[in-house]
């Protein structure tokens, strides 16, 4: 069994070097030599040995120890973090790692029960950019309100999405200038046709475990679980926490399908239902369900209430990226099939537009 989690320590270390970690791609390795060994990685995770690849043990404990390093509870750790204003010395944060395994063993345990969120902000220029994609196409009325529901929402930041500043490759510009979360390079283009702005009047969000941004508690949960030496994507999550104390948004603690079945289209609005990389982790059959239940709301559309289901899902025939899909609803005549939109990697910049864009 200790085979198996060195196993998922290494292969979790793999990922994070290929997704621009080298402190985690270290750390990890170095983790799965000390476990087999016997030290005091063994004793942190004893009792969790069985426990399926999917929960992301390696990413629990790490994300605790650096939970502990923002919090001001591992001073030795945080010198050598980024995300705390240390330095980038990965011996020397290996060294303060193992000593943290051996002074705060039932503080790492602990966190050992909290799954990784992390609230991926950059996934924002996907999902936000598809939505002006289809209202650039002039199907719906660009002025049509919208209200926004995410599924898998976390601490709801996403649902923000029209409170970001964007840029293209060539320096154009969508969202509001005087933003704290800037996402340079968050498209190829901007979409074409985009309108200057999207009138969002209702944010929801559904999730197992939603996290509430707007507190101490969930904003340090939040960034426990961004690597600590990717600088770009600490700084786009603690300027989306700005926002989420000023926007409000509802959360609800819901599985996807009942939180799907609550959405209704409504005359007068664009109702938008939007999620990214978590449909893979619904159980099959709820999968299915929620699927079937998402094209019952479709059905339900009409002209005067339309219905658009957006996703940034891992996709079969995308081994560079993950594809941007679109599907509206807007009443008789509809072309409702899905439509790839672009295609983004993992945390979503940059996404590149399948059309021409402006």
């Amino acid at each position: 069994m200790l085979t198996d989690v060195a196993t998922h320590f290494r292969n979790q270390g793999t990922a994070c070097g290929r997704l621009g970690s080298p402190l985690y791609a270290t750390l990890l390795p170095r983790l799965a030599d000390d476990l087999l060994d016997g030290g005091p990685t063994a004793a942190v995770i004893a009792g969790h040995e069985t426990r399926p690849e999917s929960d992301a043990l390696s990413l629990r404990l790490l994300g605790t120890a650096h939970r502990l390093a923002l919090a001001g509870r591992a001073p030795a750790l945080a010198a050598h973090l980024p995300s705390c204003g240390g330095g980038d010395d990965v011996e020397a944060a290996w060294v303060a790692l193992r000593e943290l395994l051996e002074t705060q063993r039932d503080a790492l345990r602990q966190g050992l029960d909290l799954a990784p969120q992390t609230n991926e902000v950059g996934r924002s220029a996907a999902l936000l950019g598809g939505l002006l994609t289809v209202l650039g196409r002039g199907d719906v009325d660009p002025r049509t309100p919208v209200r926004l529901y995410e599924l898998g929402t976390s601490g709801g930041l996403n649902l923000r999405a029209d409170h970001y500043r964007y840029t293209d490759d060539d320096g154009a510009g969508w969202g509001p200038v005087d933003s704290p979360v800037r996402l340079s390079g968050a498209w190829t283009s901007v979409p074409a046709g985009a309108p200057d702005r999207v009138h969002v009047v209702e944010r929801v969000g559904g999730d197992l475990n939603p996290i509430d941004a707007a507190t101490d508690e969930g904003a340090l949960r939040l960034m426990s679980f961004v690597w600590p030496d990717q600088s770009a994507r600490m700084g786009r999550l603690r300027g989306a926490i700005d926002v989420a104390h000023r926007v409000p948004a509802r959360l609800e603690r819901v599985s996807a399908l009942p939180f799907i079945e609550g959405i209704e289209p409504r005359a007068g609005s664009l109702t938008v239902l939007w999620h990214s990389v978590m449909w893979q982790y619904i159980e099959p059959q709820e999968a299915a369900n929620s699927a079937a239940a998402i094209d019952r709301i479709g059905a339900r559309a009409t002209a005067a209430a339309p219905f658009l289901h957006l996703a940034m899902e891992p996709g079969d025939r995308f081994r560079h990226g993950f594809p941007v899909t679109g599907r509206l609803w807007h009443g008789a005549g509809d072309d409702d099939a899905v439509r790839v939109l672009g295609t983004a990697p993992a945390h979503g910049i940059p996404t590149r537009w399948e059309t021409a864009q402006r």
